[in-house]
């Protein structure tokens, strides 16, 4: 069989699959296009400047290990780098750049990029931008107390933390743009939104950054139509370089707002300006939305932040009390971290309840203060069921093993009792379908969509399975 760049590429996937992260081969592998294959020459599409240097020195070993066992010692990786987007010709303008020991930098004199200082695009002027208002001095609404400096990284929101310190040094210049994150109430989606934009204001102090949230977004708009100035409030959106908006899922069913923001997004896109949004729910998930904004917003990268892990939980505790000033034992912090396990928001809500009771008694920061603080606390908290919880419930009432559930299986019942794990944890927790399917079994969202459906036909046709439905809910919603 004749080799083709797709066939020689489709190779290399599955050896660098086996070799790197899944959240690094979906994020910088997945989107790569094999473009050309040339005797042991093979050459591959990246969509911008910035995903090639980050290959070049991040991944460049697997790369080149995955096109020597595939084309042999001698050959030869080539990038086609998508360089900037010509509208009005719908073509892009493309080098190519042959693979390097280290990060060779482009000459961007070379290249054809938008001219947004001058409101150009490729030459042609935008008419969008108004004389004399490019540089109009904006109130960026950023809170100064949500820095890098005191975000907590862990394994809930590594890559979300990655992408946007990134960001935060190329704003527009990446491939995350937009940068999506999403993820349940209080994980840390405004701090993290927060921490990017004054960090590009503390690095390009001439870039205007804009943060609003959805709901203040849509109130701006309602009024400025009010008072027909539609166009003045679209115009001021558009001199935005940073602009971030907070709880996009504010604008579902409102189609003014979506047709607004539609006009608003498209601009700034095409003329290289970043865009940061969050909302609690994946793209894919969204509902009450038209296809042509959900699309859009898939464009960059969407980065899940979920809730905080033992270890994250205990040093966003630390972080908090050091920047306090406030000595707490360590088996008051351990307490705390192993008993608020819901959310950010929460956990430092905890905190300050307790420094608050230990300031008015005299026990001062002790173990016990800490169990009748948040014996009152958690009584008054709806309780959060976790996906692992859900696999454990199924896996005892079938009496199987974890593995045998998250393994590959295609015997009925392992497949059932898999379909009624995601069937419950999109029923009881906060996660996205693609959540779900990540950490029961590796699998992808349409597969835990399929579960869901099939689970509620098998409950009107299958006697038995409607009991086994019946009987864990009972379990599941004891504990919630």
């Amino acid at each position: 069989m004749e080799k083709t760049a797709k066939s020689v590429w489709n190779n290399c996937l599955e050896f660098i699959n086996d070799n790197v992260e899944d959240a690094v081969f979906n994020t910088w592998f997945k989107p790569i296009i094999p473009i050309k294959l040339t005797k042991s020459d093979l050459t591959i599409q990246v969509p911008s400047k910035f995903f090639y240097e980050w290959l070049e020195e991040h991944y460049v070993g697997v790369l080149r290990s995955a096109i020597s066992k595939t084309l042999g010692e001698e050959a030869k990786l080539r990038y086609d780098v998508v360089m900037a987007y010509d509208y009005d010709n719908k073509k892009a303008n493309i080098i190519t750049i042959p693979s390097t020991k280290r990060t060779k930098p482009v000459q961007q004199q070379t290249l054809n990029m938008p001219n947004s200082q001058m409101g150009e695009i490729n030459g042609v002027v935008n008419p969008f931008a108004l004389p004399g208002l490019r540089r109009v001095k904006v109130d960026s609404q950023l809170n100064p107390n949500y820095s890098f400096d005191n975000f907590v990284v862990g394994e809930s929101n590594r890559l979300a933390k990655s992408a946007g310190y990134a960001v935060s040094k190329n704003p527009g210049g990446t491939a995350f743009n937009p940068l999506f994150l999403f993820g349940g109430v209080g994980l840390g989606k405004t701090h993290l939104s927060h921490s990017i934009g004054i960090e590009v204001k503390e690095r390009y102090p001439e870039k205007t950054v804009l943060y609003v949230s959805a709901e203040k977004f849509t109130q701006q708009f309602t009024e400025a139509s009010r008072k027909n100035n539609r166009n003045d409030f679209i115009n001021f959106y558009q001199m935005i370089d940073v602009l971030i908006i907070d709880d996009v899922q504010f604008f579902s069913t409102k189609k003014g707002t979506q047709d607004v923001f539609f006009q608003i997004f498209n601009h700034l896109h095409q003329i290289g300006k970043q865009l940061i949004l969050t909302s609690d729910k994946a793209p894919v998930d969204m509902q009450g939305f038209e296809n042509r904004l959900l699309s859009r917003f898939k464009w960059g990268l969407s980065a899940e932040i979920n809730s905080a892990d033992y270890n994250t939980r205990v040093e966003i505790i630390k972080t908090r009390n050091d920047k306090d000033g406030t000595v707490m034992p360590e088996e008051v912090v351990e307490f705390l971290a192993s008993n608020i396990t819901t959310n950010v928001r929460e956990l430092e809500g905890a905190l300050i309840s307790l420094l608050a009771h230990a300031s008015f008694s005299d026990e001062g920061l002790s173990i016990e203060l800490a169990r009748k603080v948040i014996k009152k606390f958690v009584k008054n908290t709806t309780k959060e069921i976790s996906i692992d919880y859900i696999q454990k419930v199924v896996c005892d009432y079938f009496s199987m093993d974890m593995d045998v559930l998250q393994s590959k299986s295609r015997k009925r019942n392992v497949v059932q009792a898999r379909q009624l794990a995601m069937f419950f944890a999109k029923r009881f927790t906060k996660a996205s379908l693609a959540s779900i399917g990540t950490q029961i079994g590796k699998r992808d969202h349409a597969t835990v969509l399929h579960a869901c459906k099939t689970v509620g036909n098998l409950s009107e046709t299958d006697r038995n399975f409607k009991i086994y439905v019946e009987e864990l809910d009972k379990k599941l919603s004891s504990m919630n």
